[in-house]
């Protein structure tokens, strides 16, 4: 997937967590962000990647996610690996 695909795969996820009021504040939360930074570094492919990879966290949220966004459900996850910071994920 290139970067761009990525990208807008990621602001579609930004903005179906910025709709959902349970799980926008545990995305808040978790980040350590603020209402100003959905806005503020939406064009933040880093930032991206953070809602990516929040999403793809909980089976439960990327179907509903994608879902609501008519894509596959493969493709929160392959836009992650897309995006700055997938390079370094290690799995021990």
């Amino acid at each position: 997937m290139q970067a761009e695909q990525a990208e807008v795969i990621a602001l579609q996820g930004l903005a179906w967590l910025a709709g959902n009021d349970e799980l926008c504040p545990m995305f808040l939360g978790a980040s350590g962000g603020s209402v100003e930074d959905l806005r503020n570094r939406a064009s933040d492919p880093a930032f991206l990647a953070a809602v990516l990879e929040f999403i793809t966290m909980d089976d439960d949220w990327v179907i509903a996610f994608c879902d609501s966004t008519e894509i596959g459900y493969d493709q929160p996850l392959r836009a992650r690996y897309a995006l700055p910071g997938a390079e370094s994920v290690h799995w021990t």
